[in-house]
């Protein structure tokens, strides 16, 4: 006979009372009847509510959320994934968080609804308050460094949204006007921001307040009355160019003329982005998606994902930028290639593993014939 003391009696009783109950709610588990009344609670999966949806323009929104307990907060200019139930299936996507820290511990993303985006549109014109979501911790390198001086933030479209989060933090707005904080006074900050129109210019309202009040020098330019952006003019809009650290977010094309431009001249630059720029493009193939028993010929610019999708083949997916590993799969033969850098992955029967190579879908295209398992 083996005696226990009163911590073991105490943890034997708890774990014989843990079955019980697991034994009286299979084949469900005791957190998923707590996930039905505090999905937000401490130690859950961490979650948020939507608490209000709030149109910027005719085509993207700011949704409100009111995240889990255990949301460990950001630094202005991060981005986090959102996980949302859309038509039945959960689908996930990276957004920039565009905001500071909040008094009443809410979080916000401005959202536009893209071009068959079946996660942007749902969200800017189907999400509503309440509707629970899953998230996951805030993260990216695209802030500010701690060193005060002269900045440039250069934006384009929806790539305002982490550069409005920082200019939020630096100089919050109330009934009284914008402040002028302690943390902004050595700053002397220009804004390049670009759009289609301006109509089309998320947060042109809150730039235009802050320009008025002191706080920035907004330049603000639209491709329907000053024409694309021809970034070498940009000393022109910007005289004191050379003696500004830059950050940039926007379109691909866009930050690599900037990188360029600002490589050959010498320039400091940082910036943000939230999907691949196909750089190298390969000759195609047939991918064959071995248990979904579908065959789709693919050029050398379209990622696997996105063509079996495309197809209707359901496909694990996540951040859709190639960070997450979210869309990984086993490539069992082939070669596909990272149209981020041109990197070429192969996989050789008898030769690599007989569970396959994981690939990125999400990144990846044909550079051949190639077999995925799935």
């Amino acid at each position: 006979m083996v005696l226990l003391d009163g911590a073991g009696s105490s943890t034997r009783l708890r774990d014989r009372l843990v079955r019980v109950v697991e034994a009286a709610t299979t084949p469900l588990l005791p957190a998923d009847y707590l996930d039905l009344f505090a999905p937000l609670r401490s130690g859950a999966d961490l979650r948020g509510r939507i608490v209000s949806v709030h149109p910027e323009t005719a085509d993207a929104a700011t949704i409100v959320i009111r995240p889990g307990a255990d949301w460990a907060g950001h630094v202005p200019g991060q981005y986090l994934r959102i996980g949302i139930d859309v038509d039945g299936v959960r689908e996930w996507r990276a957004y920039s968080l565009t905001h500071g820290p909040r008094a009443d511990g809410n979080i916000s993303i401005t959202v536009k609804a893209v071009p068959d985006g079946k996660v942007s549109n749902h969200l800017v014109h189907r999400a509503e308050a309440g509707t629970l979501v899953h998230l996951e911790q805030a993260t990216g390198d695209f802030v500010l460094a701690s060193k005060p001086g002269k900045l440039l933030f250069v934006t384009a479209g929806s790539g305002v949204t982490p550069v409005v989060g920082m200019l939020r933090n630096l100089f919050p707005a109330t009934d009284s006007g914008v402040l002028r904080l302690d943390r902004s006074k050595a700053l002397d900050i220009t804004v390049v921001h670009v759009a289609p129109s301006r109509p089309e210019s998320i947060f042109i309202d809150n730039l235009h307040e802050l320009h008025e009040a002191g706080a920035i020098n907004l330049v603000d330019r639209y491709d329907d009355v000053h024409g694309v952006l021809d970034i070498n003019t940009l000393s022109d809009l910007v005289p004191d160019l050379a003696e500004r650290t830059t950050y940039a977010c926007g379109p691909g094309g866009l930050l690599d003329a900037l990188a360029k431009h600002h490589e050959a001249a010498r320039l400091e630059l940082f910036t943000e982005q939230f999907r691949p720029v196909v750089i190298a493009a390969g000759e195609g193939g047939t991918v064959t998606l071995e248990k979904s028993g579908v065959s789709l010929e693919l050029d050398g610019a379209t990622t696997i994902l996105d063509a079996a999708e495309q197809a209707g083949v359901l496909m694990p997916s996540g951040c859709r930028m190639g960070i997450c590993m979210g869309c990984v799969l086993p490539m069992r033969e082939g070669a596909v290639r990272d149209l981020r850098n041109g990197a070429i992955t192969t996989a050789t029967p008898g030769e690599t593993d007989n569970g396959g190579v994981p690939i990125q879908t999400c990144i990846s295209a044909a550079a051949g014939p190639c077999h995925i398992d799935h």
